[in-house]
């Protein structure tokens, strides 16, 4: 699959039959501080620029996606035949076609498959959605066997942009000592979280070993990403992931 514009379609040991991709901030219609590929819905931005990049983005798409109400948790839907738009910050899919999606702006997209190709799991994970399970929720509704599971980290904001007080330090820390590995003293009662290896130390927590990407840092590339804790009012992008069909086709 090649994307337009500088998108991304993650690099890893997929089988053919798993698609993803995940937006930039290039190639739409949305202007200001929203420019230009605003596909959030409740950032505040032009909603008409919203739902004709949306349509842009359908294009490349098997079916609309099964859209969220990401509420910095770690509940799980099946979005297989999923009607409506739920609270909910991950969700999973065993029906070709059905794509799993979520919006970002620095917390980090978790993409999941199995080696066979029979389930797909996307989900969001800032560091409440890390520190409350999303990941071990997703994995646990995917319903495979861990070590099947293989893992993308897409953008996110870096550790040394993720300035954090205690509140964030402990809700890791307190209860898995071994976390304090992705914290960085900074100033007084502030550290810089890696947001990439608390995912890695929670997958590993999993027994998923097989984790690919990481790294690319939605703070420091304004050009490319939005941000939130750069810009404050920004837009969303979208990282999705679906099936296609049993012959590797769309």
């Amino acid at each position: 699959m090649k994307a337009p514009y500088d998108w991304i379609v993650p690099d890893w040991l997929a089988p053919s039959r798993v698609k993803c991709l995940i937006t930039t901030r290039n190639g739409g219609g949305s202007a200001g501080g929203y420019a230009s590929f605003n596909l959030g819905l409740r950032t505040g931005g032009d909603e008409a620029a919203v739902h004709a990049n949306r349509q842009l983005l359908r294009a490349w798409l098997p079916q609309d996606p099964k859209w969220l109400r990401q509420m910095h948790a770690a509940d799980v839907v099946v979005a297989d035949g999923l009607a409506g738009i739920p609270e909910a910050d991950a969700s999973i899919a065993r029906n070709a076609g059905t794509v799993c999606a979520v919006m970002i702006a620095d917390c980090l997209p978790v993409l999941l498959c199995d080696r066979t190709g029979s389930v797909v799991g996307i989900a969001h994970a800032g560091w409440r959605g890390l520190s409350s399970g999303v990941i071990e929720n997703t994995v646990d509704m995917m319903g495979v066997a861990r070590g099947e599971l293989l893992a993308y980290l897409g953008p996110a904001i870096g550790p040394h942009a993720f300035e954090v007080g205690r509140d964030v330090h402990d809700a890791f820390v307190t209860h898995d000592p071994a976390a304090a590995i992705a914290f960085t003293p900074y100033r007084q009662g502030k550290w810089l979280a890696d947001l990439f290896r608390l995912a890695r130390l929670r997958l590993a927590r999993c027994g998923i070993d097989q984790v690919f990407g990481g790294g690319l840092c939605t703070y420091d590339n304004p050009a490319r990403f939005y941000s939130h804790r750069r810009d404050k009012v920004t837009g969303r992008m979208a990282a999705l992931i679906w099936l296609g069909s049993d012959n590797g086709q769309g």
